[in-house]
């Protein structure tokens, strides 16, 4: 029996993508749209932005076919208060090493987002999408000349999130990778 491909994984940030946030009045004028939970999920500390995630995601997410990873500053946080708010289990998180002087340099001069380097190590040649409010057109090339596998860099605009078109394009992707 031939073993089983690996599942793309899917690394998802919080702030931005999953929390909106930068919006003015004008451009969102009832302010951020709000959610209530699931039943039975509270999740204490979590604070007020939490309210923010529409936890109608989790079961999209889930549904996308890939390995979901989590690659947030919010690191262990996301499982304990992202993960029970969108009715996920718990998910891998990359773990962001201490940065070295000299890829701190290299990087700022190359307009390189600091978890780049990080998520090729740890995608380790795998087909990866990755879901960031931060991504750049540097992100891209440089991904583009160090990954050898198929990757979507896909850029949500803070001010919204995620949206509807953000999942279909995550998931033609994931069809055609």
């Amino acid at each position: 029996m031939a073993a089983r491909a690996e599942l793309p994984l899917l690394f998802l940030d919080v702030d931005g993508p999953l929390i909106p946030f930068g919006a003015t009045p004008q451009q969102l004028p009832d302010g951020y749209p709000t959610y209530r939970s699931g039943p039975g999920v509270h999740v204490a500390g979590a604070g007020p932005l939490l309210a923010r995630i529409n936890p109608a995601y989790g079961p999209r997410l889930a549904a996308l076919g890939c390995e979901l990873v989590w690659a947030t500053t919010w690191m262990e946080d996301a499982n304990e208060c992202v993960a029970p708010w969108l009715g996920l289990p718990e998910l891998p998180v990359v773990a962001w090493p201490e940065p070295s002087a000299e890829d701190s340099d290299e990087d700022e001069r190359d307009g390189l987002h600091w978890k780049t380097r990080t998520l090729l190590h740890w995608a380790a040649g795998r087909p990866f999408a990755w879901v960031d409010d931060e991504i750049t057109d540097a992100d891209r090339t440089w991904v583009a000349a160090h990954h050898p596998g198929p990757t979507l860099l896909l850029h949500v605009d803070p001010r919204t999130g995620l949206t509807d078109a953000d999942f279909t394009t995550l998931t033609a992707w994931l069809r055609t990778g």
